[in-house]
């Protein structure tokens, strides 16, 4: 029989790390791939979890993969033809944002970020896809970003549109296999992502971080919003009304309320 595994992608950090550590005391997997850039923190994560009587018996293995390099995709595909796993969870918590208008972001910050944040969650998905069956879960990370136009954040944010749209019309598509996809919308959360963001030739663009939500809870409430098969997780009456504004109000209005608060 195949093993049932988990990955996890952008693991050594932030929201990823925290899918592992959750992930990983539900129990019911025999592996936990952890996917990122940093082997010394994937390292560390595996000794963590490997250690916890919760979760006797997991195995974690440490993938170092640079996801914004196109041969990491080409190096899980051969790792997942060698091992054949059942993968019964899929999370694509890699990403990153920067700060700036159009003229503070360098070149290869746009590449990277459209790179990480969009092309490597549609290789990556779709190159696990084939080793999941009825009941398999993806989880993919968006942005309350995404809900509107985000004027001096607008690369990010149009990145996390994408991701939205990728991650609803994925979960329809692959219905009739009894798979679903959830996309995880979070409003501001307590992690390094804040540090990154902010250096740019503009690092103080954005200042009004509120409210800030931790990541244990985001991450709580998504896995639950996974089981019970939604294909958006939103934790947050804040967070909530965002996207009701970007659903409801002018594109121009919503933008002009950004400007002021951002």
């Amino acid at each position: 029989m195949s093993k049932k595994i988990a990955i996890i992608t952008g693991a050594s950090s932030g929201m990823g790390r925290e899918f592992a550590v959750q992930i990983a005391a539900e129990g019911g997997l025999e592996e936990m791939w952890v996917v990122a850039r940093r082997m010394d923190r994937l390292q560390a994560l595996k000794e963590e979890l490997e250690g916890k009587v919760s979760v006797d018996g997991l195995v974690v293995r440490p993938v170092a993969l640079d996801l914004t390099s196109e041969d990491s995709v080409a190096q899980m595909k051969e790792l997942l033809a060698a091992e054949q796993p059942e993968v019964k969870i899929l999370v694509n918590a890699s990403g990153f944002g920067k700060y700036g208008t159009y003229k503070d972001l360098t070149d290869q910050e746009i590449t990277q970020m459209i790179d990480l944040n969009c092309k490597s969650v549609v290789k990556m998905t779709y190159a696990i896809l084939p080793y999941m069956q009825a009941g398999g879960r993806v989880l993919i990370l968006g942005s309350a970003s995404a809900f509107q136009p985000l004027p001096e954040f607008n690369m990010y944010a149009s990145t996390k549109a994408f991701v939205v749209h990728f991650s609803r019309a994925l979960n329809v598509e692959l219905k009739s296999r009894g798979i679903t996809v959830t996309c995880v919308c979070p409003g501001y959360v307590r992690t390094e992502f804040f540090q990154v963001a902010q250096q740019t030739a503009n690092p103080t663009t954005c200042q009004n971080f509120t409210p800030m939500y931790e990541p244990e809870d985001v991450i709580r409430k998504a896995l639950k919003d996974s089981k019970k098969g939604k294909d958006l997780s939103v934790l947050g009456m804040n967070t909530k009304l965002k996207r009701m504004s970007g659903k409801l109000l002018p594109s121009k209005l919503v933008m002009s309320v950004w400007m002021k608060i951002k």
